[in-house]
């Protein structure tokens, strides 16, 4: 695997239009294009997108027993009316 990464301030003028089409939108100067060339995928190593596994991050509840669970969740205060600032 092949990991190019490329400021779109340095592309020319030919090189930005064809990325642009490729990405189907214009780009700005203050983005970064990240370009991974893989090979037949034999070798190319899985990625958690590609697993479906879920980061660390997101098992906030893991060691905590059910009632902890609830009351946590009943920490959570909602309105139907949606948000006051006042």
């Amino acid at each position: 695997m092949e990991t190019i990464n490329r400021n779109v301030r340095d592309l020319g003028v030919g090189e930005r239009s064809v990325v642009e089409t490729l990405v189907g939108h214009r780009l700005s100067d203050e983005q970064t294009l990240v370009i991974q060339v893989l090979g037949n995928g034999v070798n190319a190593e899985p990625t958690q997108a590609d697993t479906g596994d879920l980061p660390d991050w997101c098992n906030v509840y893991e060691g905590l027993t059910d009632d902890q669970i609830a009351e946590i969740e009943g920490a959570i205060v909602r309105c139907n009316g949606g948000r006051s600032f006042e």
